[in-house]
């Protein structure tokens, strides 16, 4: 069968273009064929046909035998309120390749399918055709068994790549990346022939346009949910097709309610701020936010919002329910609170439940006993934040889904809900959000980087509540970064983790990556050398013409975060550098903390503070399973945070380098 985009069309299209649709996908499998989609653009091509780099455009018509008549007929009958046939079409093609400017010995047919009218009426019906105008078929097109073939209408020489770049530019404007959107370094050739901006590849534009069919049926959601995954490896594009993927839907389906997640503010924001790039506007029936800020949205609106407990908060109350329960015992109070955390991310359970639950992953064993003292701990410190009123962050979703279930409040419905960087997404997440989807035909469209997240914590999409078998498509080519900044992060990541052979985890296609430079590790004596030596070295970028838009800087921790930004704007100017996650975008330097990295990109990233976390690593207090849980976690956070690079990655580091990572820098040094 054809290569056919999309794989299915709206049975609201005129019924000429469907009965076409269905004949073109019948086709041999080296045929590639476009739908036209653009709502935005309704006077166009129905299809774009390529074989063997030959280019057919199509229009169809749906002028009936009525409408027909003989070649001498017409010169008596002309009507110039009545369009001769085909001369509508025939505009509709001239005025699609008009602004493309192709050079006039372009080899491209232009086609009218006239489906309901017999193919010798059709040519009886046309005096002569002129140089220029398009060719005519009838309906035995459309039967592989008639002797008409599309074949006969395809040029005989093969469209040079240039041309058909510019042709799918116009004819699938729905997938043009304009490159103001991509840090991917700039193609001479392409510049030459005048094309600045990109196109998604196949299987990224399979991914945006698979499924999208969500007019209601009418089937409950656990019967119909329709789920799509997107896999794919840092720098592939996911968040490009998420945004696109809403962009068609929200034209083809412009009264629906779409809601999109994220797990951080600084992606939240830039997610809204390209769409609104996209579009040139936003629209109220989109809704941006990340998860837990969509949460305190739906909080019930008669009872007060206390602000969540900090952090420092946090840990006295947790050490206090460790010292009274887990005292002289092997588990740790940092133990303590991961388990806490893990609960929290799972469905409310009872003890009873608790005692017997899979635990596998979680990176420490519990005994049988040590269960039952972690749960009274647990107990201990619940109790402890009810009876001073207040909560923490992993209370506000547990209340939710509690009120939820109980019938006391409603969350809103949405039909389409899009979630970015799913793998930070926890299990009773998940649940949420479905429980937020419209029941009448709903939409879920995640897009994840298991490497990244989730698979740290051995989870996986059936543990989050999801059926991906046969709903997952896998992207494994990076557009955003260069071939030795994605190697020295594979190395990075297959060095440390050496075992981790998850088969959720995709290892990036490194073949006809473009190269550029090598990432540089720049050794300091101490904490404050290091903020120093970046600042100096961001503002000499600037002075020499860098844009602050196209550096990220990302701090292994938030003090670390907030000196960098001081000491930039002592040395260059007020507000030159702020943290993302409180004013993104905007004409800046952004500095923000690891955590808060993913999702982001830019042309030039630094990486600062890693000692802190390669010292946590060999901290004495830590069990053997600790040590292993936490290196896993900070491998997956360094990759991530080094996958942001376009063109240039450049670390700091304070102190004596880990053998590890001088082994890998000289590595890549000898490639050179």
């Amino acid at each position: 069968m054809a290569y056919i985009q999309p794989n299915n069309i709206s049975n609201t299209l005129p019924y000429v273009v469907v009965r076409t649709f269905n004949a073109l996908k019948l086709l041999s499998d080296d045929y590639i064929i476009w739908t036209h989609l653009a709502p935005w653009q309704p006077e166009a091509p129905d299809f774009l046909i390529l074989k063997t780099g030959r280019a057919l455009l199509v229009k169809v018509s749906s002028a009936s035998t009525e409408q027909t008549s003989n070649a001498a007929q017409m010169l008596l009958l002309a009507d110039e309120n009545r369009p001769a046939l085909g001369a509508v079409e025939a505009q509709v093609l001239d005025q699609f390749l008009l602004p493309i400017g192709l050079p006039g010995n372009s080899p491209i047919e232009t086609l009218v399918v006239f489906p309901n009218i017999p193919h010798k009426l059709v040519l009886e019906s046309r005096l002569k055709r002129q140089t220029g105008e398009p060719q005519w078929a009838g309906r035995e097109i459309l039967q592989a068994d008639s002797g008409l073939k599309w074949e006969t209408f395809l040029p005989l020489q093969p469209l040079d790549r240039t041309c058909l770049e510019k042709i799918r530019q116009q004819f699938t404007p729905e997938i043009v990346v304009p490159a103001a959107s991509t840090v991917r370094i700039p193609d001479q050739r392409r510049l030459e022939a005048g094309l600045t901006d990109y196109l998604l590849d196949y299987s990224q534009e399979t991914a945006v346009k698979m499924d999208l069919e969500i007019e209601s049926s009418g089937e409950e959601l656990s019967k119909d949910l329709r789920l799509n995954i997107i896999n794919g490896v840092a720098g592939s594009g996911k968040t490009l097709i998420l945004l696109y993927r809403l962009r068609l839907l929200y034209h083809l389906y412009p009264d629906n309610r779409y809601l999109v997640l994220t797990h951080n503010r600084p992606l939240a924001n830039d997610l809204e701020s390209r769409f609104t790039h996209l579009e040139g506007n936003t629209n109220h029936r989109i809704e941006w936010s990340t998860f837990l800020a969509w949460c305190r949205r739906c909080w019930p609106k008669d009872l007060d919002w206390k602000p969540p407990i900090s952090m420092q908060v946090r840990k006295k109350l947790i050490a206090k329910a460790h010292e009274t329960h887990l005292k002289n015992t092997n588990v740790s109070a940092a133990m303590l609170q991961s388990e806490i955390d893990w609960l929290k991310d799972q469905l409310p359970m009872s003890r009873e439940e608790y005692l017997t639950t899979d635990r596998r992953g979680r990176g420490f064993g519990l005994s049988a006993d040590q269960r039952q003292r972690v749960w009274s701990a647990v107990e201990d410190y619940q109790q402890t934040l009810a009876r001073e009123e207040k909560l923490d962050w992993g209370d506000v979703p547990q209340s939710l889904w509690k009120w939820s279930e109980e019938g006391t409040i409603a969350l809103p419905q949405y039909d389409v809900i899009l979630v970015d960087e799913t793998q930070f997404f926890a299990p009773l997440w998940m649940q949420l959000i479905k429980k937020a989807l419209h029941p009448q035909n709903p939409h879920l469209f995640l897009v994840a980087d298991p490497t990244q997240g989730f698979l740290g914590r051995k989870a996986s999409w059936r543990s989050l509540g999801l059926q991906a078998r046969g709903h997952t498509h896998a992207l494994k080519h990076s557009y955003r970064t260069t071939y030795e900044i994605m190697r020295f992060a594979t190395l990075f990541y297959r060095t440390r983790l050496p075992d981790d052979h998850d088969e959720d985890i995709l290892t990036p296609d490194l073949l006809n990556m473009p190269n550029g430079a090598m990432p540089i590790i720049i050794p300091l004596r101490s904490a404050q050398d290091e903020i120093a030596r970046v600042a100096n070295e961001v503002a000499t970028l600037l002075k020499n013409g860098c844009q602050r838009q196209h550096l990220l800087l990302l701090h292994a921790n938030g003090q670390g975060t907030k000196s960098l930004i001081e000491a930039i704007n002592r040395r260059v100017g007020k507000d030159t550098a702020m943290d993302a996650k409180h004013t993104y975008p905007g004409n800046y330097v952004r500095v923000t903390t690891l955590n808060a990295g993913a999702g982001l990109e830019s042309p030039i990233v630094f990486l600062v503070g890693l000692r802190d976390l390669f010292e946590e690593e060999q901290s004495l207090r830590l069990s053997d399973e600790e040590r292993e849980s936490l290196i896993r976690e900070n491998t997956r956070k360094i990759y991530m945070a080094a996958t942001r690079a376009g063109q240039r990655l450049v670390f700091t580091y304070v102190g004596n380098l880990p053998e590890m990572l001088c082994s890998l820098f000289e590595e890549q040094a000898n490639l050179q």
